[in-house]
């Protein structure tokens, strides 16, 4: 569980299933100009409102990506997480999402580097990346390629997915920037109301926090952050003042009462507080498979509530999704 105030990073995304791209890396080393071996449509890579820059001076932040260029942004890697986007001229989705995704990146202030490639022009990244269609979103972190998304995702979608692969980065040590400025420096500060809840719970003021992660949502209806941080601080206040004694207490109580909503939802907290997520999923998807009416409902919303604690990204959460759907129908 990410905690707001706590600046330890949270990885949600993971290396499982990636392929080495090491192999790949030596072949596109030793391989000649993409102009030479994939004769590439005029303007690949490049976003169609923006000149491509001179050769040798590529956008601040951006690498076009080729057999020229693989090599490079794979070395990169160690430093700074790479979004790569692979995308064809034959697909007008992927060339917008190629412009957009480049815009959404950059907006990062270096923290990311951004990437597109043109699948025509370099068959062998897709097939490296695995990818089905286009176009599809991968990053790479310390040489190895983590899946982000395949077609449209909208731009929370995508902020959501970027934030979670900036975790997974500095769990890992890559803090680097796409300049070379540690990603200490680079660092935007924080909304002023992100920064009073943040205040707020250094003090063990949780009252104060949600009021200020209230506020936030009242100016920016849209702000995940502060929507991740309301949920994630009114469990920290349901759970705050519950000891060894009380706990032990309460899942008696839930043992005992199953259909108890009181009960259940007070065990799914401290579950999910106490790092026991799928415990805390399992238990609220079984009220709810066997109860109704208001009840249902209630533990409907917390649950969704702690899976906004867990985050989107966590695959506990996408399996809890598919067991609440066939619960509910």
């Amino acid at each position: 569980m990410s905690v707001p105030g706590s600046r330890q990073p949270q990885p949600q995304l993971n290396f499982r299933g990636a392929v080495d791209l090491s192999a790949l890396k030596a072949r596109a080393t030793a391989a000649p100009p993409a102009s030479a071996a994939h004769p590439a449509p005029a303007g690949a890579g490049q976003p169609a409102d923006h000149a491509a820059p001179a050769q040798g001076a590529p956008a601040p932040g951006r690498i076009d990506l080729d057999e020229r260029t693989f090599g490079e942004v794979v070395q990169r890697s160690a430093t700074v997480p790479v979004v790569v986007l692979l995308w064809a001229s034959y697909s007008p989705e992927s060339q917008r999402l190629r412009d957009d995704l480049g815009t959404i990146v950059s907006s990062y202030a270096g923290r990311l580097l951004y990437t597109a490639a043109d699948v025509e022009a370099f068959p062998q990244l897709a097939q490296a990346f695995q990818a089905q269609a286009v176009p599809t979103a991968v990053a790479i972190l310390k040489g190895q390629p983590i899946p982000l998304f395949q077609g449209a995702a909208s731009e929370p979608q995508t902020r959501q997915l970027l934030d979670e692969l900036l975790r997974v980065a500095a769990a890992n040590g890559v803090t680097g920037t796409a300049d070379g400025v540690p990603a200490a420096e680079a660092e935007p500060e924080l909304p002023p109301l992100h920064q009073e809840a943040f205040d707020a719970i250094d003090r063990g003021d949780f009252a104060a926090a949600e009021a200020a992660y209230r506020r936030a949502l009242a100016e920016q209806p849209a702000d995940r952050e502060a929507k991740a941080g309301l949920v994630q601080v009114q469990l920290m206040a349901r759970v705050a003042e519950v000891d060894q004694p009380a706990a032990e207490a309460a899942r008696a109580a839930a043992a005992a009462s199953p259909d108890d909503l009181a009960a259940q939802l007070r065990v799914a907290d401290l579950d999910v507080a106490g790092g026991h997520v799928e415990d805390a999923f399992s238990r609220l998807v079984g009220f709810i498979s066997r109860t109704g009416g208001e009840d249902r409902e209630a533990a409907r919303v917390r649950l969704l509530e702690l899976f906004e604690v867990v985050g989107a990204a966590d695959p506990r959460v996408a399996a809890a999704r598919q067991q609440l759907a066939r619960a509910l129908f």
